[in-house]
């Protein structure tokens, strides 16, 4: 009994060790060795940080390129999704309201046009792509209010896909809008 005790207690120390220290310390070091230094991306303008390229940010003007909605706001602090499945009326009430205010900011699109995720949000609420099929359905929009050449906007949006060996191609929807802003 002793024995088994004494085997009990040195275990539970070796993974308290191994659990509490070593492997937090193991993503500490490998978070600092990372770009950024385990801050994440930050984006600057004039020295200034205007976000991170990994956290969403809320675009509503229609001179900017919309990203995905998010179930709390964009809130950091607080990512998560919703819990109303695709059945419940409060949640279909959303998404309509959704597709109706994106329809009424582009005109000329139809419901069926419009990507499913331009209207529902992600699990974390935070993410920060789009396909490139949302980016190209809101050129028409952008051109229109900034005067601009649709030619022009969709080289802009062809130049910031980001193609991935798994899973399919993104758009960082603040790093393209910076580059819109840029863009004279």
């Amino acid at each position: 009994m002793k024995k088994n005790l004494f085997i009990s207690l040195k275990l539970t120390l070796v993974f308290i060790i191994l659990c509490s220290v070593l492997y937090p310390l193991l993503i500490f070091v490998a978070a600092k060795a990372s770009s950024g230094g385990g801050d994440g991306e930050k984006l600057m303008v004039n020295g200034k940080v205007v976000g991170y390229a990994n956290i969403g940010q809320k675009f509503t003007e229609d001179k900017y390129f919309w990203g995905r909605p998010s179930a709390v706001d964009y809130n950091a602090a607080g990512s998560a999704g919703s819990n109303k499945g695709p059945s419940n009326p409060d949640y279909l009430k959303v998404v309509q309201e959704r597709i109706d205010s994106f329809l009424a900011h582009n005109p000329g699109v139809t419901k069926e046009q419009i990507p499913a995720e331009m209207v529902t949000a992600s699990g974390s609420g935070l993410d920060p792509h789009i396909s490139p099929a949302s980016a190209y359905i809101q050129v028409a929009r952008i051109a229109r209010t900034r005067n601009m050449d649709e030619a022009k906007l969709n080289l802009l949006v062809g130049k910031h896909i980001e193609k991935h060996l798994l899973g399919p191609d993104v758009i960082n929807v603040l790093k393209l809008n910076l580059a819109l802003s840029n863009l004279k």
